[in-house]
């Protein structure tokens, strides 16, 4: 009993160690298997046709019923259904992917709007068939390679023999386990350009093209592989001096996105609008509206810089090739996928040749049997053998010229003509017959000789067809760089507390300052002769004994600023003058020699490069003869902050007043228009427009006629229909041609601005008036081409000296009709001489790089007009 109870015990014990299993590997095993099976069938599209599988399931469903007519979105799903292994929602929603892109897919009812955001309504209410793209594009049974569906009852394409670049056309998007593709949509008729080239052994270049539109960079594009990227912009105008309109928005965002980034933006203080329209239909329109005395230009480019009107798109082109992931650029996938449709078609002029040769060899066939009357042969033969035998021994004196031997199928088909067709037979027309097929061979036999030629015939006629109506949506500029500083709204005040020597938003109760933004740097200056640049913050502790303190402006070569100190304990005295350019934050820079004891006796921040006198006054001591003498700036030259300077007095100085106020030393900027990203600058980038003072202007005139003269800003935007920019002489003239729309005549004026601050147009409100001509020269010339009257010679061309032909009059003015001759086109001519007006010569003037110029008169006018605000924060001098 014992021994046996023992057995059982091992026997127990064998078992359970039979039982374990060891998972040490298996989730290694089992997440690979998942990760392959996310990867090769969910996500990623594949490279010959551009789909992935749920994708390729629907487009087949859809071919399996299409018949013409519409069919319910709801009917599709459950047909795919059959050969996709997931539910009903995620094929829904592939299928109205794949409908919203507008090209493969023909839709009815809602199906969503792409641009709002809205969703489409449920498949049971929603319709939808094969485009005739697809149709010819997608499909082919012929040269298709089927597979068993995932439970083994139907039949399921491998691949759909694509023959166009499909996945670069609609772009594709998907995560997977570990692995990622981001593939971005390309314009139609470009890629079949692209195409066309690489047949051609030509170079071609893509870059995307967005159905939502909107402005595009693609100067880091790469070609779309992994590193790149693209900044893409909303289109905004300007409706009026209170009004932003937003027409085209960014990929990947709608207008309810776009909106709640804008009011959010609004709610930190970045941007300060009053409200927002969304008119958003078949097209976007979007009113931002803006508070009073608030800059467009500058809200711009602070909707670029703060919310989703700029994204940047990173692609990242992952394909599925022989069941491996793959990265390519764009450029190899049009390649690949060019290279793939020319196999394509080849494959379908080879089974094309072989049809009709078979239809040639048969239809050969029926004229011997019925011309030669060999079914007669058979009327005596008993058995079928034998009546086989009989068609094969009357057919082989006429069957030398045949393409290939007569099989016993070839018989059986005669046997099966009817003796309706024998006695209706007409030897004409099966001879016309032969001949055509004969010409239809010839004709896929040259194709397949010169199949790249074919191919390329293929793509011309894809786009005839199918390329009219899809233009490029995506305008492609170079953006320029957008500081944020310099465009966020100043939302908040700055306040200091010179004792204690903290700054900072929160000192409500300490001097105010400025106002200015949360993400400003303020420079801070001591009586101890130290600087400091610190971002603004609630408080934060500089150094006692604060002098001066303002907004920093990074890389600003305009503020100069002047300074005496004395060197230590009983040493002499320095004056220097610097600029702050660049500088570390958060470092206390010392400007003086260092020694413990020195002290800034005068200081002064010029926002222009003021250069003031003062008067130095020293104390009594001694034999010192002269106790007070003037000192000038301007005799002083800019240098770096480290600078020691030069030496004022090696005495003890009493006090130093300020005598005479110092005027600004710039010279008038240089300014360039940059017409790749339709933007000013000073960095002599584009066509230069003169030189500007303060007071200079543009002149900007546009087809529509109008005309404004605003004070040229670096932040400017100009619309895309201007026609005129220079700089305004307030004295020229300006000579217009248009023609008048309720007359319809020409008509010339010639005006001067008499209210610069003011916009105005130049035409009369008829809506079929439009300006032909623009002149800005003190005389210019038209050529008038006048139409030919039937029946007439031409009128020979007729050159006007415009400045002689009518005189300067009101901007309002209608002005004198040109001519009552019917004219079919007025030219430009080389203007007549002038001497314009000499002007003064600023060579002479020291030579400053700086974004806007500030007269002195108007920095002197603003003094102090902020509440509490000291004199070291405006350019006053410090006196001690």
């Amino acid at each position: 009993m014992v021994e046996n109870g023992s057995e059982n015990e091992s026997q127990q014990e064998e078992h359970k160690e039979e039982a374990l299993t060891r998972v040490t590997g298996m989730y290694k095993d089992w997440f690979l298997d998942y990760a392959s099976y996310v990867i090769l069938e969910r996500a990623v599209p594949a490279i010959e046709d551009g789909f992935k599988p749920v994708q390729r399931r629907i487009m087949h469903a859809l071919k399996e019923l299409d018949d013409g007519r519409y069919n319910k979105v709801a009917n599709v799903v459950g047909h795919t259904m059959q050969y996709h292994p997931h539910g009903d929602a995620s094929i829904a929603d592939a299928m109205v992917q794949l409908g919203q892109k507008d090209l493969l897919i023909d839709t009815q009812g809602n199906w969503g709007n792409i641009l709002t955001g809205d969703g489409a309504a449920a498949p049971r209410y929603i319709e939808a068939r094969l485009s005739k793209f697809a149709l010819e594009v997608v499909f082919s049974p012929k040269i298709t390679e089927w597979q068993l569906s995932y439970d083994g009852r139907k039949k399921e394409p491998v691949s759909l023999p694509v023959k166009f670049p499909l996945l670069l056309a609609q772009g594709a998007e998907g995560i997977a386990v570990g692995l990622s593709t981001k593939v971005l949509p390309h314009n139609f008729n470009e890629l079949i350009d692209a195409s066309v080239n690489h047949l051609r052994g030509k170079r071609f270049t893509l870059y995307p093209d967005f159905p939502t539109a909107g402005i595009i960079d693609i100067t880091n594009y790469s070609d779309g592989v992994r590193g790149g990227k693209v900044r893409v912009r909303a289109r905004i105008s300007q409706e009026d001096k209170s009004t932003l309109k937003i027409s085209e928005i960014p990929y990947g965002t709608n207008t309810s996105s776009l909106i709640d980034s804008i009011l959010k933006a609004n709610d930190k203080g970045k941007i300060k609008i009053k409200k927002i329209e969304d008119n958003t239909a078949a097209e976007v329109e979007i009113l931002v509206h803006l508070p009073s005395g608030i800059s467009p230009d500058k809200t711009i480019d602070a909707l670029y810089a703060f919310t989703a009107c700029e994204t940047s798109i990173s692609p990242l082109g992952c394909v599925i090739e022989d069941n491996k992931p793959l990265f390519l650029g764009v450029s190899e996938m049009l390649r690949r996928s060019t290279d793939h449709t020319v196999e394509m078609l080849r494959a379908e002029l080879e089974i094309q040749l072989g049809e009709l040769e078979e239809q040639w060899h048969f239809a050969s066939l029926e004229r011997i049997f019925i011309e030669k009357r060999i079914y007669r042969d058979i009327e005596e033969e008993e058995t079928w053998e034998g009546v086989l035998r009989a068609i094969d021994k009357g057919l082989k004196p006429h069957t030398k010229h045949l393409k290939r031997e007569v099989t016993e199928e070839d018989i059986i088909r005669l046997t099966e003509i009817r003796i309706k067709r024998i006695s209706r037979f007409d030897l004409d027309k099966a001879q016309q017959h032969l001949e055509s097929l004969e010409g239809r061979i010839e004709e896929t036999r040259h194709h397949l000789k010169h199949l790249v030629e074919y191919a390329i015939e293929y793509f011309k006629e894809l786009k005839k067809k199918y390329g009219k109506g899809r233009e490029r949506n995506s305008e492609i500029r170079i953006f320029d760089e957008i500081e944020a500083t310099k465009v966020v709204i100043r939302n908040t005040k700055l306040y200091v507390n010179r004792e204690e020597g903290f700054v900072g938003t929160s000192l409500r109760r300490d001097e105010y300052v400025t106002d200015c933004s949360d993400i400003d740097d303020i420079v801070v200056f001591t009586q101890q002769g130290e600087m400091m640049v610190t971002k603004v913050d609630s408080k934060t502790f500089v150094g006692k004994n604060i002098i001066h303190v303002a907004v920093f402006k990074k890389k600003d070569k305009r503020t100069t600023y002047n300074m005496i100190y004395k060197d230590g304990r009983g040493g002499g005295s320095y004056v220097k003058r610097f600029h702050v350019s660049s500088i570390t934050r958060d470092r206390l820079y010392d400007l003086t020699s260092g020694k413990g004891g020195s002290q800034v006796l005068y200081f002064s921040a010029n926002p222009n490069g003021e250069a003031e006198v003062v008067s130095v006054h020293l104390r009594q001591k001694g034999g010192i003869k002269k106790l007070k003498w003037d000192l000038d700036f301007a005799d002083v030259m800019i240098k770096g902050r480290n600078a020691r300077g030069n030496v004022v007095t090696k005495y003890a100085v009493k006090r130093i007043e300020l005598k005479e106020k110092g005027l600004s030393t710039l010279k008038p900027r240089k300014i360039w228009f940059d017409d790749t990203v339709q933007r000013l600058n000073v960095d002599e980038r584009g066509e230069l427009l003169g030189e500007f003072t303060s007071e200079d202007r543009l002149l900007i005139i546009t087809q529509k006629g109008e005309l404004k003269t605003p004070i040229p800003e670096l932040t400017m935007h100009f619309d895309g229909d201007m026609i005129v920019l220079e700089k305004w002489n307030p004295n020229k003239p300006i000579t217009a041609i248009y023609w008048e729309g309720e007359k319809e005549l020409f008509y010339v004026k010639r005006f001067l601005i008499e209210n610069p601050d003011k916009e105005e147009n130049i035409l009369t409100y008829h809506p079929k008036t439009y300006l032909e001509k623009i002149f800005t020269d003190y005389r210019p010339v038209a050529e008038i081409v006048f139409a030919k009257k039937r029946g007439k010679e031409r009128k020979p061309n007729e050159e006007v000296d415009l400045a002689d032909f009518i005189s300067v009059k009101g901007i309002t003015a209608m002005g004198n009709q040109l001519t009552r001759e019917k004219v079919l086109e007025i030219n430009s001519l080389e203007p007549l001489p002038y001497e314009e007006p000499t002007q003064m010569d600023t060579r002479d003037m020291e030579v400053v790089d700086e974004e806007n110029i500030i007269p002195a008169a108007s920095q002197e006018s603003k003094k102090g007009d902020a509440p509490g605000s000291g004199p070291a924060n405006t350019g006053q001098p410090t006196l001690f």
